[in-house]
């Protein structure tokens, strides 16, 4: 090791620190920490971007492939990439400690959040859907309080607070005051999911974004093989280019790609301040509905995206 090396080793290390560890940004230069956090924020933005057209590409899925085997396959497909990855880099296996941590994004992530909304999504509009699902930045913020220790500002809490009242109310006015089976289902996908991704988030600062959702899809591969060969023979199976089409984005750019940059990003920016990117989700969603499915956009939805934009913005600038 030269002179130099020696010279430059500390700073590399306070730069990958403020990579992943956003509790530790103190330790880099001023304009490491603030491309650090950009680069964060691009990943997480990708993630939500990825994650928008996951209703839209699970209606065309369900137009010819039943609910239980369009989530088995999806998740069978996205395995085995994940796992073929793994083994062509000869990443080893995780630590025992995190075991537990990717038990919880397998659960939430790759199995509990895509079935359940898929079985939303059989008698609910993915715009309806879309916005229920907005819920899910202000439940992952409340587990990654309780679960991490985190303490976002006051001014954090009142336009993550705002931006939920503004999705409640868009989804109130479109069901007309009504919870359906479909909401219930949505619901109780947001609780599992914000555990997942938190797990997941924490997880991305121990090791890489990809390797946290890789493992985890592993672990459900065995599972999801069982699950494709019973639903398969209880259920329609035609594949059509809609379906076709749906099920490879669903488990490719979503189930794999998309969550590979998100936790990326929320490694970086840490999963409060991430999660508030997705309040952008749903007004991405209600685009997608528009213009690939057709769908009926409603008055109100452009005053929700104004409402939910602004309290973006305010999360984003708000220290935790």
């Amino acid at each position: 090791m030269t002179a130099q090396d020696s010279a430059t080793r500390p700073s590399r290390i306070a730069v990958t620190t403020a990579a992943v560890d956003t509790a530790a940004v103190g330790t880099a230069p001023v304009g490491t920490q603030h491309g650090s956090r950009r680069a964060g924020t691009v990943m997480a933005a990708l993630g939500v971007t990825a994650f928008s057209l996951t209703f839209p590409s699970t209606a065309w899925g369900l137009e010819g492939i039943g609910p239980w085997s369009f989530v088995a396959l999806r998740c069978v497909l996205s395995a085995v990439i994940a796992g073929g990855a793994l083994l062509a880099l000869r990443i080893p296996l995780p630590a025992r400690r995190h075991w537990a941590g990717l038990a919880v994004v397998a659960a939430g992530v790759v199995i509990g959040f895509p079935l359940l909304t898929t079985l939303a999504l059989q008698t609910s509009t993915t715009a309806h859907a879309a916005v229920v699902v907005g819920l899910l930045p202000l439940t992952t913020a409340v587990f990654s309080a309780l679960r991490t220790g985190a303490r976002p500002s006051r001014m954090f809490w009142v336009a993550a607070l705002t931006g939920a009242a503004a999705v409640i109310a868009f989804t109130v006015q479109q069901s007309g005051g009504a919870l359906s089976t479909a909401d219930l289902y949505l619901f109780a996908s947001l609780l599992i999911c914000a555990a997942g991704y938190t797990e997941g988030g924490r997880l991305a600062r121990e090791m890489p974004g990809w390797q946290v959702i890789g493992w985890a899809l592993v672990l459900c591969l065995p599972l999801a093989v069982v699950g494709a060969v019973v639903a398969l023979q209880h259920e329609s199976f035609q594949l059509t280019g809609h379906s076709t089409a749906g099920l490879l984005y669903a488990a490719i750019g979503s189930q794999f790609l998309g969550l590979v940059v998100w936790y990326r990003g929320m490694a970086a920016i840490g999963v409060p301040k991430a999660s508030q990117l997705q309040l952008a989700q749903p007004l991405l969603t209600l685009v997608w509905s528009v213009f690939l499915l057709g769908e009926h956009l409603t008055p109100a939805a452009p005053l929700t995206a104004a409402a939910v934009l602004v309290c973006i913005a305010v999360t984003q600038r708000a220290r935790g």
